[in-house]
Order: structure tokens, then C-alpha cells, then sequence
């Protein structure tokens, strides 16, 4: 009987892509159909807040790296993923405008080895997209 493999020995395609992309947020290029759908944090009942396509999720993610002046950093703490999903839990951080650190979810369909679809979750998406959009508070030189 051949040994059984350890779970821990064999990182799984799918997991190494989420690793990726949250390092490097333009990297989900790489990665995602050219008929992408992600459906953003700040999303409701009322308003889907859907980006379709690579090229409209590329400008989302590049949005959100400027509207935080490149300080937008998604700490992982747990990546799960098999041949149809992936999970990621961590928290999102940034310095600008204002100081944030809130836990986030991500999940992702991926099909052909490509993603197909995500979902954005923030713990307070309400709270995020305030933060995001409320000016920056001038500095003050001594």
C-alpha cells in the first residue's frame, strides 16, 4: 500500500495563486478570466457594486491602492482552497487617509484554474468605505 500523502506536504495550485494576489494586489491579472466578476465589499441589497471584466476589476483594485496612497496591506492569516473555491481570512490594513485595521474575508470561485468570480468581505464595509472616502486631515507643520 503506497504511503497516504500529509495534507501539510502538498500545498494545493489554488492556495499559492491567493498567496500571490494578497502580496501583490495587480497580480490577480495573472490570474483571473478575461470575464472576471467581483463583487465589492461596499456592495448592499440595493446596489450590487459588481466590477465585470478584468480590465473593471483591475481598475477597483488600483483604485483602492490609490485612494490609500499604496499603503493598503492585506495580512493573511488562514488561505483554504481546493479546485472550485478559496477562502481568505485576514486584516486588512492602511495608514492613509486615516489609520484602518479591519478583518476581511475573501472568496473565490476559480474554474480552468483561473478565477471567475469574488467576493469582497469586509467586517464593516460601511465603515471602510466611509474611511476611504472622508478627505485627509491636513497635516500640521510646527
Amino acid at each position: 500500500m503506497p504511503p497516504i500523502p500529509s495534507a501539510r506536504s502538498a500545498v494545493h495550485p489554488h492556495v499559492e495563486i491567493l498567496q500571490a494576489i494578497y502580496t501583490d494586489l495587480p497580480k490577480i491579472a495573472e490570474h483571473a478570466a478575461d470575464d472576471i466578476v467581483l463583487h465589492r465589499a461596499d456592495r448592499s441589497v440595493e446596489d450590487l457594486r459588481v466590477c465585470r471584466g478584468l480590465q473593471a476589476v483591475l481598475a477597483h483594485e488600483q483604485a483602492l491602492l490609490r485612494v490609500t496612497g499604496d499603503t493598503l496591506v492585506m495580512d493573511v492569516d488562514h488561505i483554504m482552497a481546493n479546485d472550485h473555491f478559496g477562502t481568505v481570512l485576514g486584516t486588512l490594513r492602511a495608514t492613509r487617509p486615516l489609520p484602518v485595521a479591519m478583518p476581511f474575508c475573501g472568496l473565490w470561485r476559480f474554474a480552468d484554474g483561473l478565477i471567475v468570480e469574488h467576493w469582497e468581505n469586509a467586517y464593516d464595509p460601511a465603515a471602510l468605505q466611509h474611511l476611504f472616502t472622508r478627505p485627509v486631515p491636513p497635516t500640521t507643520s510646527s
